[in-house]
């Protein structure tokens, strides 16, 4: 497995520093699509090559949660096109290449319906989850251009921040991120947690 992750880590090094902006918008919308090139890893090395002067650090942010938001549409209109039912079908029979499951699709769907609109947000800070979120969204016809894209543009760049920042913070030992990268998730849910709260609080605050 080590190895395994030592050859990712490697051919996305050389993509990214042969390819420079136009590589690292490549393989983050490959990690959005939930292929197996993890944009933890992507993120880091952005942020090392930030704290490197090789990039910016507002480029590599717009760059980034742009390439987010596009897999997110992607996959919106995958729901709103294709509906429920024909999209399980889909899903079922490409399975076994391990990519994407039917149970991936029952988890995007649960969040959705408990949360609506905010699961946008949050799914997109959930280990493998991210821009499955916007499917149940795209079957339930959720208007796009309103909350759907706010929330997906806030979600994809705080989870784009917590990796660039971890990478620039870690300089050369960026690749150490695999190691940190459950710390930055639980970090991130913490944060949000804590803004919910203080949210609900200032709202009853308010009325009262």
């Amino acid at each position: 497995m080590s190895e395994l992750i030592g050859n990712v880590v490697g051919w996305i090094t050389d993509f990214v520093y042969s390819s420079g902006y136009v590589g690292l918008i490549v393989l983050v919308a490959l990690g959005n699509l939930h292929l197996p090139v993890p944009t933890e890893i992507t993120l880091s090395l952005a942020g090392f090559l930030v704290g490197q002067g090789s990039f910016s650090f507002v480029a590599v942010m717009g760059w980034t949660t742009l390439a987010a938001v596009a897999v997110s549409l992607v996959f919106y209109y995958l729901g709103f096109w294709i509906g429920e039912e024909n999209l399980r079908r889909l899903v079922g029979r490409i399975e076994r290449f391990k990519l994407l499951r039917v149970s991936d699709l029952d988890k995007a769907g649960g969040m959705f319906e408990r949360h609506g609109g905010k699961a946008i947000f949050v799914g997109h800070l959930v280990p493998g989850m991210g821009a499955l979120i916007s499917i149940p969204a795209g079957i339930k016809h959720m208007p796009i251009w309103g909350r759907f894209v706010f929330y997906t543009i806030v979600g994809s760049t705080v989870w784009n921040a917590g990796f660039v920042v971890l990478g620039w913070v870690l300089g050369s030992n960026w690749t150490l991120v695999e190691q940190y990268a459950s710390l930055v998730h639980y970090a991130v849910l913490a944060v949000v947690a804590v803004g919910v709260v203080w949210f609900a609080w200032r709202r009853l605050k308010t009325r009262e």
